[in-house]
């Protein structure tokens, strides 16, 4: 490893505990500790909850990665974290844990936004990002289309928003509805497995002409689908958990798609990349496979253990800012659980426009 920097990831925005170890583009390793059973009775992430688990988790978590990456701490040459969004008690502790571990060894550190993070875990698996892409961020907290280019020196531009519920929040409420639990969107995709896709014609929102093309909404969505219960429930009709588990899935998967391959047409581009937790989906995966060969658009998602939160894409960030010669956010850095997505390190350096 002499003379190449091996850059140590922390990732803690959510109900994850990420460590990865990343060096010139390659995963070396990583751990990864999650919380999700001990929300599951509640019905989504609790925030105490999540920061504990962290507190409990980094160490363990860190040692695995070290472990699994076959090097010492010692080895580690710089350190990224996530310092937003998020949480705000979890990104706490993750962040704090990073500027432990770079104090310690005299280190520079990286504060890296969470969603450049998920932008970056596809170049651990298929290299460099094209000069331009689109990518679609689909996760339990975000829905973003976002138009990139070189991902750590350019500033990112959000094409479009979800103006309520995030996809994978919808799949969260929705779960909750047919009684599947928590985390949603496997359950969800589980119990469609099944079922007809076709079975109900649940609303496409913000596809209509004159809505704004990027842009996304899935309350109302989540609400069709609650009606529908409630009036089979009053009627005395048992509930088709498989048809509406698909058919919800189906409309969710189709204004993703539509909007995302759209996003790529307009702007002249030939490539979507496709990540989050919600990339993990295999409806999602799928149609968008069928849709974007039938456009001629190269469709790229990481493998399913990249989609969710991981420390393997805040160190994929972290090399990045690394080998493009970014200078260090420093042990100052604050958390900022609501930062906006402007470039992919936080605070924005000196002079990058947005």
């Amino acid at each position: 490893m002499s003379g190449v920097p091996v850059v140590l990831g922390v990732e803690s925005s959510c109900d994850e505990t990420g460590f990865g170890i990343v060096s010139d583009g390659v995963l070396l390793g990583q751990g990864l500790a999650s919380s999700a059973s001990q929300h599951a009775e509640f019905g989504g992430v609790v925030p105490e909850i999540a920061a504990r688990a962290h507190l409990e988790a980094a160490v363990p978590t860190l040692r695995i990665a070290l472990h699994d990456a076959g090097v010492e701490l010692r080895d580690i040459t710089h350190v990224a974290a996530t310092s937003g969004p998020g949480l705000a008690t979890a990104v706490h502790v993750g962040l704090a844990a990073a500027k432990s571990v770079a104090w310690s060894l005299g280190v520079p550190l990286f504060g890296v936004h969470h969603l450049a993070g998920h932008a970056a875990a596809d170049t651990l698996e298929h290299g460099p990002l094209p000069a331009q892409s689109i990518i679609l961020i689909v996760s339990g907290g975000h829905t973003s289309i976002l138009h990139v280019k070189d991902l750590v020196a350019d500033p990112i531009e959000h094409l479009g928003d979800t103006l309520d519920d995030a996809a994978g929040e919808a799949f969260d409420k929705v779960s909750r509805l047919l009684g599947l639990g928590y985390p949603g969107g496997p359950a969800i995709s589980k119990a469609a497995v099944g079922g007809d896709p076709e079975a109900f014609s649940f609303p496409r929102a913000m596809l209509r002409p004159g809505d704004q093309p990027y842009v996304f909404s899935f309350s109302g969505l989540k609400t069709a689908v609650a009606r529908t219960v409630e009036s089979l429930e009053r009627a005395g009709e048992e509930v088709p958990v498989a048809d509406i588990a698909a058919s919800f899935e189906q409309a969710v998967v189709d204004v993703l798609v539509t909007k995302a391959l759209r996003a790529v047409q307009e702007k002249g581009l030939d490539t979507l990349v496709i990540v989050g937790g919600v990339a993990a989906n295999q409806r999602l995966r799928a149609v968008a496979q069928e849709r974007c060969d039938a456009a001629g658009v190269e469709l790229r998602i990481p493998p399913i253990r990249l989609c969710t939160d991981n420390g393997a894409m805040i160190a994929a960030v972290g090399d990045l800012l690394v080998r493009g010669g970014a200078s260090p956010s420093g042990l100052q850095i604050a958390a900022d659980p609501s930062a906006v997505l402007h470039g992919a390190q936080l605070p924005l350096p000196a002079g990058f426009a947005v």
